[in-house]
């Protein structure tokens, strides 16, 4: 049987429930990923961990919309840390389905899967993967969505395969302005999921907003177990081109 502690997680990369949004067919795109850690753990929970307190995560997301149901993704992955110097933590590839549907209400599914390499820095292994299932509902102001990971450390000896699970209630308050609430949880081994007050949880309040040729996605998200970062603020600006 595998016996862990629960790890002091940091803040990921990327900070977002997956949605139906998708690049048009021959459309390249990029969404660039920010967030520090305003208030979080100060020392490694591994050798060559870099702690997450005070840092700042720059991810750059390049995307290209292959049909209408199917996207490509890169990530490139980038700190700053408590010191201020900067570092190169690795990449990630993506490739993203959404089944056809009625993109003004009703539901919407699909799925995503990443696979990438990252420094020892910000990931004890290596190589890692993840499947993110996407489902979600629309109806008049109000979007539902929920996405249920499931988590592959590819490298030797990398550990169980673990689970996760995202969510977003966000309602509109004009055409371009939706306000709401983002979870991030993490449950820990697939097979037998970590008690509720074990690994990372943290909230967000966000703002989502339409600027015609960008998008935003700002919150401000507090931790609340105690593997969890305690404060921390994060935003996505995408566009098209």
């Amino acid at each position: 049987m595998w016996l862990s502690t629960a790890p002091a997680l940091a803040a990921d990369e990327e900070i977002q429930v997956y949605l139906d949004d998708m690049r048009a067919p021959g459309k390249f795109g990029v969404d660039v990923h920010n967030n520090y850690v305003f208030n979080g753990r100060g020392s490694p929970d591994y050798p060559g961990e870099q702690p997450p307190g005070r840092v700042y995560r720059l991810t750059p997301e390049f995307t290209y919309g292959v049909t209408d149901q199917l996207e490509f993704g890169l990530y490139l992955l980038t700190t700053r840390d408590a010191a201020g110097s900067w570092h190169g933590d690795g990449a990630k590839v993506r490739v993203k389905f959404i089944a056809p549907h009625d993109a003004e209400k009703g539901w919407f599914w699909g799925g995503n899967l990443e696979i990438g390499r990252t420094d020892s820095r910000v990931s004890e292994t290596p190589w890692n993967a993840q499947f993110k299932g996407i489902l979600g509902w629309r109806g008049g102001a109000w979007l539902l969505a929920a996405n249920p990971n499931i988590n592959f450390k590819l490298s030797r000896n990398g550990g169980p395969v673990t689970d996760s699970l995202d969510l977003k209630l966000n309602r509109k308050v004009d055409e371009k302005t939706g306000l709401g609430l983002e979870a991030y949880t993490e449950w820990g081994p697939l097979r037998r999921p970590d008690a509720w007050n074990r690994n990372s949880k943290t909230v967000f309040a966000v703002v989502d907003h339409d600027f015609g040729d960008f998008d935003l996605n700002l919150g401000v998200g507090r931790g609340l177990t105690h593997e969890a970062d305690r404060w921390l603020f994060k935003f996505i600006v995408g566009t098209t081109f």
